[in-house]
């Protein structure tokens, strides 16, 4: 009996070590169960940059095209692609003989006109003033010699010598010449009326605007540049026949490029004049030009699919490896602070119209609000509520929504 008393004291001691380990296992065990494992980061400082990118096509800013003024043979080809040429360098010369002939055609129409509107203005050809002349003579001269037989016969009427039907009859002769002497001297002086001469006077017009642009022409046949460049398309050949308007070549200056670019409706409002620009070639992708947006969208337009906003962006470091035409990616900075306190925008919460964020303090979530600044597309600007170096929870590893004063555990790095 002895014995069994200290084998059942040991028995005892035995359970209630089991029960403490249980209790103990289960406090862990619920401790561990309540603590969310949460992705974390750190405040910190650093510089703050905003971009907007969109697609572009490269132009120059002065471009110049020339076009075929009429249909013909390309004569001579003095120039070619890549090339650099002075301001008034000799191009391209087109075959000159059908300008030539219109050059010809509308001189000749200038004379004749000119020469119509002198015999006009003088009453006539030199033909018809001759004419007239001789019929003003002849008639003048029948004028005279009716009078002086009716002179004649006036004073053997008087004796008795001459009836007066004699007398009627040549007197009815000399008032018809000296109607006829009248009509001629009348068409010497005014025979064409003042719409008649106006008319011819704008026949002289139109015929020397036609002999104008004749000469112009003519002198385009003979391209030369007009301002100093290079030459950047040739779609033409020596001996090319082209037609009227065709497109000839292209003269642009490659250090004075620009870049219309197209940014789509809501970001518009984020551009404006001055700001920087990087603009991407994918034929030279590890070259990278630089810029400014020159003129920032008035309107909105249809661009394809997309309401778009027009953007003119100066290049600022072309130096002819940059080619007019070309597709090219541009991004633009619309904003830039150095030196800011930001978290990722996935720190960030809202709720109605305040921004907080979780701090970790002592293993616990603590619901901080913050005052916010600028934000781009992956961190945010903040201004007041925390601190240089809090760290604050992104988010838990699991499904778990976060809430304030939750136990959390930092997930390792």
């Amino acid at each position: 009996m002895a014995s069994s008393a200290p084998n059942r004291s040991r028995a005892w001691i035995w359970i209630l070590g089991a029960i403490v380990i249980v209790v103990a296992l289960y406090v862990f065990l619920r401790s561990s169960h309540d603590t969310v494992t949460v992705r974390t980061a750190s405040v910190e400082r650093q510089n703050l940059v905003s971009t907007i990118s969109t697609n572009g096509k490269v132009e120059p800013q002065e471009d110049f095209q020339a076009h075929a003024p009429m249909p013909g043979q390309v004569e001579r080809l003095l120039v070619e692609v890549g090339q650099h040429v002075a301001k008034g360098q000799e191009l391209l010369r087109l075959d000159a003989s059908d300008a030539a002939s219109k050059v010809a055609a509308a001189r000749a129409g200038l004379a004749q006109a000119q020469t119509s509107l002198q015999n006009m203005a003088k009453g006539g050809s030199q033909d018809e003033l001759l004419a007239q002349r001789a019929d003003l003579a002849a008639a003048q001269e029948q004028v005279d010699t009716l009078s002086k037989q009716l002179n004649t016969l006036e004073q053997l009427q008087a004796r008795g010598s001459a009836s007066a039907a004699e007398v009627a009859q040549v007197r009815q002769r000399l008032n018809e010449a000296s109607a006829k002497v009248a009509q001629i001297k009348s068409r010497q002086g005014g025979r064409y009326s003042s719409s008649e001469l106006a008319a011819q006077q704008a026949t002289v017009i139109q015929n020397r605007a036609a002999l104008s642009a004749a000469q112009s022409e003519y002198g385009s046949v003979d391209i030369h540049a007009p301002f100093a460049g290079t030459v950047y398309s040739l779609p033409v050949s020596q001996y090319d026949y082209v037609n009227a308007g065709e497109a000839l070549l292209n003269i642009a200056d490659l250090s004075r490029l620009q870049v219309r670019a197209y940014f789509d409706e809501p970001e518009i409002g984020s551009l404006a004049t001055g700001q920087p620009v990087t603009i991407i070639w994918e034929a030279r992708p590890n070259r990278v030009w630089h810029g400014h947006v020159e003129q920032a969208p008035t309107t909105v337009i249809t661009y394809g699919t997309r309401n778009v906003g027009e953007c003119i962006i100066a290049i600022d470091d072309a130096s002819g490896d940059l080619l007019p035409n070309t597709n090219v990616t541009v991004t633009v900075t619309t904003l830039h602070r150095d030196n800011v306190l930001s978290l990722p925008r996935e720190a960030l919460r809202t709720q109605s119209t305040t921004n907080f964020v979780y701090r970790i303090v002592d293993g616990k979530l603590v619901r901080t609000v913050v005052s916010v600044g600028v934000v781009n597309r992956t961190r945010v600007e903040i201004t007041g509520g925390i601190s240089q170096g809090d760290v604050v929870a992104l988010g838990a590893t699991t499904e778990t929504d976060l809430t304030d004063g939750m136990k959390v555990k930092p997930q390792q790095q």
